[in-house]
């Protein structure tokens, strides 16, 4: 431990005016720096211990204010004071840490449910998007794809095109059209979506730090509590989100084709027939069906 005067003597040239509360407080930071070990900092390396004393400044500016001369030396208090920081401080990078993975871990998990298979077919000689062959009943099928237009993308729509009997642009203009009638609609989804997303990444930040506590500590039952709220409210968020339509619904697919809502009706519920009748024939019909 190398000389220096004890904090005490600071204090008292402080008070006698000598010195200015900045530069007392740049005394103290300066002795618990190379005092480390006192402070039970000594499994710390030099830069998580700058990183700790700058979080700490402002409450040592505060200590000096809330300090009096009764019971404990200033050092001692000090002492305590930055024991017990420590301690706070290592929790709360720990914790920081369980968030930082927590949120890594569902952003990779995110990115590997959107991820794309590589086509390895393309840029071979001879091989091209073949278009659809032709379908039996071309509205039913038009009503299908404007219905399904968040899962439609140029590449598909040249392939479909065709086999309905529409050039590609007309069909292209009719899904654009859908997606602007669906514009505010998607976009509440979209951000209820997020939302779900986040309180996900909450509820389980909550699980890893309830790991990391001591077990029936205060602490420990706190954080239990908050997950607990978080999981309902997570809960009534995807209720939420069940209730909303995410695709175009039958009116907004009928007045861009300037049908009645009726004859859109119609022609699904011939596709949903037709459908369950096919699965009933393969046998993957189940009894709730």
């Amino acid at each position: 431990m190398q000389e220096h005067l004890p904090l005490d003597a600071y204090l008292g040239r402080y008070h006698d005016g000598n010195i200015t509360k900045k530069e007392l407080e740049g005394m103290i930071f300066k002795f618990i720096l190379e005092n480390y070990r006192v402070f039970h900092l000594s499994d710390w390396d030099e830069g998580e211990c700058i990183d700790f004393l700058c979080w700490l400044y402002l409450r040592i500016s505060r200590s000096i204010d809330h300090y009096r001369y009764e019971g404990a030396s200033f050092t001692a208090y000090m002492i305590a004071m930055v024991r017990l920081s420590a301690k706070e401080y290592r929790l709360r990078e720990k914790e920081h840490r369980i968030v930082e993975e927590t949120y890594w871990d569902a952003t990779t998990e995110e990115l590997a449910v959107h991820s794309r298979e590589p086509d390895y077919l393309k840029g071979i000689d001879g091989y091209a998007e073949k278009p659809f062959k032709s379908v039996g009943n071309p509205r039913q099928a038009l009503i299908l794809l404007l219905k399904s237009y968040s899962f439609v993308s140029e590449e598909y729509i040249a392939r479909a095109a065709p086999a309905i009997g529409i050039d590609q642009e007309t069909l292209s203009d009719l899904v654009e059209e859908v997606r602007k009638a669906r514009f505010d609609q998607d976009t509440e989804i979209r951000n209820l979506q997020e939302r779900i997303y986040g309180q996900y990444c909450r509820c389980r930040t909550f699980e890893r730090r309830i790991d990391v506590a001591q077990a029936g500590s205060a602490r420990y039952c706190t954080l239990q509590n908050r997950l607990s709220r978080a999981e309902k409210r997570l809960e009534n968020m995807k209720n939420t989100l069940k209730k909303l339509k995410t695709g175009a619904s039958n009116r907004q697919v009928a007045e861009i084709l300037n049908l009645s809502k009726g004859s859109v009706d119609s022609s699904l519920h011939e596709v949903k027939k037709r459908r369950r009748q096919t699965r009933k024939k393969r046998g993957n019909l189940s009894p709730k069906d």
